[in-house]
Formats: C-alpha cells, structure tokens, sequence
C-alpha cells in the first residue's frame, strides 16, 4: 500500500464544483486528483472541467486509470491495437494493488479500448501509470510549458536523466540509449486549451504493451487520420504518489499554492454533464464509428503499394480482397476466391465471426486480423 497522498499539503472534501450547482469555481489556480480507475469517466470529467472552468483560470487534474488502451480522436483502432488480446486478462500482469475509493465498483476483466477527445497516438494506461493534464488560457498555451514543468517533477525525484525531446515527449537517456516514458496530446477550443499526457512510473506490463499496441492487419492497411509513432519505452521508476506529490508542488511553484481537491466517484457522477460525457465515450459508436475511412487490401495497389506479408496457406491459391471503410462501415468490397456478397454496409465492430460472412478459410483469417474472438 502506498504513503498516504500529500502529506504535507491541505486536502480539501467536498468538491467546490458541486456546491455551485455544477459549475466549476472562479479560483484562478485549481487542483484535483481523481481517486477513480475508470478511463471513461476521468476522461469524461476532464473535458467537463475544459469546458466549464473559468477562462482565466488554470487547473491541474491527476488521475491514474484501470488497464486501458486510448487512442487518439482521429485515429484507427484496427490499425493501432491489438483489439484481439484487449479481452485476455491472462496478458496482463497481476494488478499491482492500489487506493480506489468505495464507489469505483466497475473493475473490467482485460484491457478497456478507449476514444479520447484530444488528438495524438495510442497509449497504454494501468494502475502504475499516472495521468496530467493542465488547462490554461489559449494565449498561454505552449507545448512545451507543462511538460517541462512535469520533467523538472522527475528530477526533484532523483531522475537526473529526464529531458524534452523535440516531439515534446518526456525521455530518460540511458547510457547510448533514449527511453520514452511521457507523451502528450491536446484539444484547443476558442476560451481554453488542454494538455494531457501520461507518464510509465511502475508498470509490471512495460513488457506486454506491444501485444495491446501492435495490429496484425497494419501490413495491409492504408488509414486517414492520425498514426502513432512507435518508441522504445520504460519505467520512470517511482510511486504514483510520490510522482502526484512532485507534480502538484512544481505547479505551484509556478501559479501559486492551493489545496488539493480529492474527486470521488461519487462526486462526478453527480454532474450532469460529466454522466453525458461518460455515456457518450463507452458507446461504440464513438469508440468505432469515429474512425476516419481506410482500407484493407491483401495485395499491393496504386494507392498503397507496399509489399503483403505472405498469406496463409489455408486460404484459397486464388484469394483477394480488398475493402474500403468509413466510420466504420464497409462502403466498397472486392475479391477474388470468397464470396463477398454479405459484406456490403456491415460495421466492423458488429461482425461477430467473420466466418459466417465470407468462408470459413477466410472468415478465419479476418477474425484474427480485425480481433474477432467468436464465443
């Protein structure tokens, strides 16, 4: 079990957002720490307080999530994860234990597949993860600013290697090699701007994120939207709390001491909007059918042509199949060797055994390739 969090700063309960009917306070300087695991509402209370926080205002939140995958808004799930191994607990490795409060009773078996609000690549978020985010005014936005303020947290924590690189991602030198440990994403609107990121501390999964973050259809898929960069990844090596701590105090020295205000469950789910939000991210409409169009061809074409890794030998000698995808929603299929007839408007996210659309051979290979696990 972890110290006790802030020992040596003011905690104060309950949250002033709901003592104003919903509204957050006008304070100039605001901190909260969510002591919820669940990756839809942390999110979904994060965009409430970017929409409702004063203008000139800025606002620290902490929060760490349950095992979960986040992509960005503008991003591809079948491209970006491994949507097949989301499902297998046995992958993951046996849950560090940390502090959740009474009310956070939704534990999910597996990896959770989360759509973000804000732009960027594909994370892995567990309990050894610690997530930041920062809201400011537009015209003190800067990419660098909160990130920095997160590496000097580090090195205050004996990280002496922690430095910025020029995709503004937080990285540890180590010896002749460079480790990523912190990237960052954003969402701007006209009276505020965000900046998230989370930072591998502890994870006993830094060896597993590969499964989660590595599709079997990328060789033959061509996406719109947002790719992620692949880096080599490790552990910062310290507690969540001690992080939280280090965090909180370098924000302070930057917009002024204020007390720590502790979120329960509880406490979101009694704001109207932030239950909107939290319903809105776990459907798979937005998880699914916000992906911008791609397509999935199983040869070289005009518009993608990068060499197929080889096919099985359990497909057809003659088998080819091309189809195009647009909010997750096939709008053109071809092929050669399989019947296709039945793949016209099917939503991917809905096909519960490709078999019983295409074939058995190459329903077989489909299911694989886009995550299907038939019951």
């Amino acid at each position: 079990m972890q110290q006790p969090l802030f020992s040596r700063l003011a905690i104060t309960t309950p949250a002033p957002l709901l003592r104003r009917g919903g509204r957050t306070p006008t304070n100039r300087v605001q901190i909260y720490v969510s002591r919820s695991h669940d990756p839809y509402l942390n999110l979904s209370f994060e965009h409430y307080l970017l929409q409702k926080s004063h203008p000139d205002s800025v606002v620290l939140l902490l929060y760490t999530n349950r095992p979960c995958v986040v992509i960005g808004r503008n991003q591809n799930p079948w491209l970006e994860v491994g949507i097949g191994a989301l499902n297998q607990p046995a992958l993951l490795a046996p849950p560090v234990p940390r502090e959740a409060d009474d009310h956070d009773h939704e534990e999910a078996l597996g990896v959770q597949l989360v759509r973000r609000r804000s732009g960027g690549g594909t994370v892995f978020h567990d309990l050894s993860n610690v997530n930041y985010s920062v809201l400011c005014p537009p015209a003190a936005f800067d990419r660098d600013r909160h990130a920095l303020m997160v590496v000097r947290a580090l090195r205050t924590l004996g990280v002496s290697t922690a430095r910025l690189n020029e995709r503004h991602d937080i990285v540890l030198d180590e010896r002749d090699a460079t480790f990523k440990v912190s990237g960052s994403a954003y969402k701007l609107t006209r009276l505020r701007s965000l900046h998230h990121g989370t930072c591998l501390l502890s994870t006993p999964n830094l060896d597993r994120v590969g499964r989660f973050l590595r599709s079997p259809a990328a060789p033959y898929m061509k996406a719109r939207g947002v790719d992620s960069v692949r880096s080599r990844i490790r552990n910062v090596g310290v507690g969540n709390a001690a992080f939280e701590e280090a965090v909180v105090a370098e924000f302070g020295a930057m917009y002024g001491n204020v007390d720590v205000e502790t979120i329960a469950t509880r406490d979101m789910k009694k704001i109207p909007e932030v239950m909107r939000g939290y319903e809105e991210l776990k459907s798979l409409d937005w998880i699914y059918k916000q992906t911008p169009q791609f397509t999935f061809s199983t040869r070289p074409t005009e518009d993608d042509p990068r060499p197929r890794p080889p096919l099985p030998d359990y497909l057809p000698k003659d088998f080819d199949l091309s189809i195009t995808a647009r909010h997750g929603q096939i709008t053109e299929a071809k092929g050669a060797g399989v019947e296709i007839a039945a793949l016209d408007s099917v939503y991917l996210h809905k096909v519960g055994d490709w078999r019983a659309l295409i074939g058995e051979s190459a329903g077989s290979w489909l299911n694989e390739m886009f995550g299907v696990r038939p019951n």
